[in-house]
């Protein structure tokens, strides 16, 4: 009997892998949700309450990501990209390591060279720069592999962030030519498969959609398109235009139901008006004198066929992709027999998410994102009815940072460096707004009553402290 206890014990603990166990090894944390199922996380926090500690970090977006022992984050310098490694109890610096930055890719203000946020598997961890590649470090620091890839085609940087999943390191290129998604061994770096996908520029990180007895898919949104891979081939089983053309956000996934957002662009009624405005020497194209700014250019350089000129087709391809209203999409998912994946689209809410970069986030049956000025939003995550719409007084900030939750609250962190504190539900409430010292642009992990939150100086831990701890 004692023999068969321990067999069903050890049986047990061997299934709890390192990713298990943690539960904020990637950006957002368990699949991209940004939800923690853990509580005692404080509402009232800074560098004078409820402070843990707090350590001075380079500046840089990239969000923490966590192992059980260990905060890792990237950052960059004009000649050298960073993996940096803290101690998760006290927030003591334990190594950092840095590569060779052999090239600069052209960055928007929002999208630093190491933007993109590490990955653990629990004991390694793995970063991704646009200007390098794939690099991986052990616990102690020790490199075991770096795989060069790009330079890449973006106008805006490469924004997707890495992931892990079973042995393997998955990573989105999407970008103005040659997009694709590919999976890496994460034992040498070594690539398993790399699949071409049709979508132009986008900056979303995927996620995984798994259902039992089925294979488990890698969904991806960019470039107006919602579609499926099987992770374990890479093969693509659904392309769907689902969305708004530009995505920055990343899709959000809860059981079934995914909800992601864009936004189109405000194009000319025709390609008649733009020819009147802009065609100087009359002959029906758009030359590079004739336009200036990046998406023109953008478009001459990789749409069509790439001559540098803009002619009547290549305008209608584009303006028939990002024109008319901005939306957010919600999708049912369910797999089918052959093993693919299955989608419906159940609502949309078509407004402005022009420049929106903080991914939305699914708590507890209700869809919540945030837009730049503080513009706070609850809807009904099942059907889309708006349930609260307003602003976050004492926090009427830019956002790029995306809103996180656990223990019946919300986190959402603005640029100026305050941090909202709400009271999840349809009929939100601001329970408190702490200001931090620095900017922020990272999204805060949530662990074990924890909140550790990266400004543009530091790199804060918060806990419940009690009168006996202070």
């Amino acid at each position: 009997m004692m023999r068969a206890v321990l067999f069903l014990l050890a049986a047990a603990l061997a299934s709890l892998t390192p990713v298990q166990a943690e539960q904020w090894s990637r950006f957002r944390g368990p699949n991209g949700s940004g939800v923690s199922a853990d509580a005692g996380f404080p509402t009232a926090f800074g560098p004078a309450r409820n402070l843990l500690w707090k350590t001075r970090v380079p500046q840089g977006k990239s969000s923490p990501v966590l192992n059980e022992r260990r905060v890792f984050l990237t950052s960059a310098t004009d000649d050298r990209l960073f993996t940096h490694c803290y101690d998760r109890k006290n927030g003591k610096l334990l190594w950092e390591k840095s590569i060779d930055r052999p090239r600069q890719a052209f960055n928007h203000p929002l999208n630093e060279p190491a933007a993109g946020s590490p990955v653990t598997d629990g004991e390694n961890v793995y970063a991704f720069f646009e200007d390098w590649g794939l690099v991986s470090y052990d616990a102690a620091g020790n490199l075991r592999w770096k795989t060069p890839l790009g330079p890449f085609s973006n106008n805006q940087g490469i924004g997707a962030s890495p992931i892990f999943f079973d042995g393997r390191i998955v990573l989105q290129i999407d970008q103005a030519v040659d997009s694709y998604i590919a999976a890496f061994d994460a034992a040498d770096g070594e690539t398993i498969w790399k699949t071409t996908r049709g979508e132009h520029e986008g900056w979303a990180t995927p996620i995984v959609y798994r259902q039992d007895g089925r294979t488990p898919h890698l969904l991806t949104v960019g470039d107006g398109l919602f579609g499926a891979h099987e992770i374990r081939s890479g093969k693509r089983t659904l392309n769907e235009f689902k969305l708004g053309g530009y995505i920055v956000a990343s899709p959000v996934l809860e059981d079934d139901l995914l909800i992601a957002y864009g936004y189109n662009i405000a194009t000319p009624s025709s390609f008649d008006k733009l020819l009147s405005t802009r065609d100087a020497n009359g002959d029906g194209l758009l030359a590079a004198g004739e336009y200036k700014d990046s998406f023109f250019t953008g478009i001459a350089k990789f749409r069509g066929n790439r001559d540098g000129i803009i002619a009547r087709e290549e305008w209608d391809v584009v303006k028939n992709t990002y024109g008319g209203p901005s939306r957010l999409s919600a999708i049912r998912l369910k797999g089918a027999a052959n093993g693919s994946v299955q989608a419906e689209e159940l609502w949309r809410y078509e407004r402005s998410f022009q420049g929106v970069i903080p991914s939305p986030l699914i708590y507890e049956g209700i869809l919540y994102f945030v837009k730049n000025g503080g513009i706070f939003t609850a809807m009904d995550a099942e059907t889309g009815r708006m349930l609260k719409q307003g602003r976050l007084r004492g926090a009427i900030d830019p956002y790029s940072a995306s809103p996180v939750a656990a223990d019946g609250k919300i986190f959402t962190a603005g640029e100026t460096g305050n941090v909202s504190v709400l009271k999840a539900g349809g009929e939100w409430e601001t329970l408190a707004v702490n200001a931090l010292e620095g900017g922020i642009f990272a999204t805060p992990a949530l662990s074990d009553g924890k909140i550790f939150v990266r400004t543009t100086e530091w790199l804060y831990c918060f806990a419940q402290r009690t009168s006996q701890d202070r």
